[in-house]
């Protein structure tokens, strides 16, 4: 399987993904670090993928984004964006809707 067939297979599967560097509970850098703690304080189940560990995906998932920097978070299979969206639609107050949303739908899936 190629790179880019796995990056589709990983946001097929994965409702809600984040693409870091490090793991959530061990980020490997400060932006990743950010959107993680942003992530873990909105208390739903999250999927992510540590680009160190695959540097496959690193080098390809900028390509197939159009979007060159990590961490990158994405829900249903679109991207929303790196650090500063994230952060910025957290302090708005529209990342928690839209996150507990497609959780809760996923959730009613599962059921």
């Amino acid at each position: 399987m190629d790179t880019v067939e796995k990056i589709k297979r990983q946001l097929a599967e994965n409702p809600i993904i984040l693409y870091m560097k490090g793991s959530p509970k061990l980020p490997s850098c400060g932006f990743s670090s950010q959107v993680a703690q942003i992530m873990i304080n909105l208390g739903e189940q999250f999927a992510f993928v540590d680009i160190l560990q695959h540097p496959d995906i690193r080098a390809e998932l900028p390509k197939y984004a159009n979007w060159p920097t990590f961490p990158q978070l994405w829900v249903e299979g679109e991207l929303i964006g790196g650090c500063d969206i994230v952060t910025e639609m957290y302090q708005k107050g529209e990342l928690q809707t839209l996150i507990k949303e497609t959780a809760d739908k996923y959730r009613k899936d599962e059921e």
